[in-house]
């Protein structure tokens, strides 16, 4: 006999106490009395109308001196036997959603709310790949080098960043225009917040792919720097959404563009909770890219001179001046100073806001309102 059918085979418990009042040689009516309850009550739970309660199964055990788990387990087991099959979906949508922020990426616009069999086409779309066993980090699928330190929240937001990245028209991709573009033009920029809305444009025109997309929960990450053949794309999310955090990812990630770390590799670049780390044990490309990204936002060079003269007695006063003289905005040099003071809670006043500044001109994709593209 196969398990469905052992399943629907499952007796009433009324048939076992019917079958136990034959033993006993005891009448509805004599359980009843003993029971101290109406026999119809009796007659409808051997009849099958009826099922038994906890309070019953303790009634029931005491009067058969049995054990009362053994009424209650015959009850569930009876309506298990009677329940109706679960939608087969289920399973598969709790397989996605343990690996993946399934229900978020549906309600950023990433994904549809389809059915299972749509669902799956969809992942398979969204990771590029037409075996459902072939999408990273999924149960059963074959691990990738390149994704090994990657999270599913970091890598589906990097999906989708190359997403949108792909469908973007832009001149073929210049180093040297990208190298002019951090020495001379973006660094004109760094004075006035409302000034980074020129950033979408400039990179464009270096042929580098650009998109800000809103981080996932639990994905702490800042930026990325991959490659799709000779074609560079940026991502950034702007969590932080702070002058001096914009400036720095950006630089660092362009950095990356300029290195060509990652091109022809299987792996790209993700930087997850970048600070201005200097750290000599990090890989030489990251601290390299750091490095750039420093001396990007205030010149290593000056800030140390500022830092030997100042500190540990730094007012307001001497930030501003040094900013205006340097060409920055205050901000991106108090983000500096508070890292090599550890003070993060200092002139925080400075540090601005600049994702409303720059929202008019780039790809941005997240807080309420999904990027324009073909899913």
């Amino acid at each position: 006999m196969s398990t469905a059918s052992q399943i629907l085979d499952v007796p009433h418990p009324g048939e076992f106490i019917a079958e136990e009042l034959e033993a006993r040689k005891w009448s509805q009516r004599d359980l009843a009395y003993i029971l101290g309850m109406p026999e119809q009550g009796i007659t409808m739970i051997i009849n099958g109308r009826r099922g038994i309660s906890p309070d019953m199964a303790k009634a029931f055990g005491d009067a058969f001196d049995v054990n009362p788990e053994f009424f209650s387990n015959l009850q569930k087991a009876y309506e298990m036997s009677r329940a109706s099959a679960p939608d087969p979906g289920i399973a598969t949508r709790a397989k996605f959603q343990s690996v993946y922020p399934i229900r978020e990426m549906i309600k950023r616009g990433w994904l549809e709310d389809t059915d299972v069999p749509m669902l799956e086409g969809q992942l398979m779309r969204f990771f590029q790949t037409n075996d459902v066993a072939a999408i990273p980090y999924l149960a059963h699928a074959a691990k990738k080098s390149n994704y090994e330190q990657t999270t599913p929240e970091q890598l589906a937001w990097l999906y989708r960043v190359r997403q949108i990245c792909s469908e973007m028209i832009v001149p073929r991709y210049s180093k040297k225009a990208l190298q002019k573009a951090v020495d001379e033009e973006l660094p004109q920029l760094m004075s006035d917040p409302e000034e980074v809305r020129h950033v979408p444009r400039i990179l464009e025109n270096c042929g580098v792919r650009f998109a800000i997309v809103e981080t996932l929960p639990k994905a702490n990450i800042d930026g990325v720097c991959f490659w799709d053949g000779s074609k560079p794309m940026v991502g950034m999310t702007t969590r932080f959404d702070r002058i001096d955090n914009f400036w720095f990812v950006l630089r660092h990630e362009l950095e990356h563009v300029l290195n060509e770390d990652g091109r022809g590799e299987e792996k790209v670049n993700i930087d997850v909770d970048l600070k201005y780390e200097l750290d000599d044990s990090l890989p030489e490309c990251e601290k390299k890219a750091n490095k750039a990204a420093a001396n990007a936002c205030v010149p290593i060079d000056q800030i140390n001179s500022f830092y030997a003269r100042k500190a540990p007695f730094i007012s307001e006063r001497d930030v501003i001046g040094f900013a205006r003289r340097i060409g920055r905005h205050p901000g991106i040099v108090v983000g500096q100073l508070q890292y090599r003071m550890d003070r993060y809670n200092w002139l925080t006043k400075h540090k601005v806001k600049i994702r409303k500044f720059i929202a008019a001109s780039a790809v941005l994709d997240g807080w309420g309102e999904p990027a324009s593209i073909s899913l």
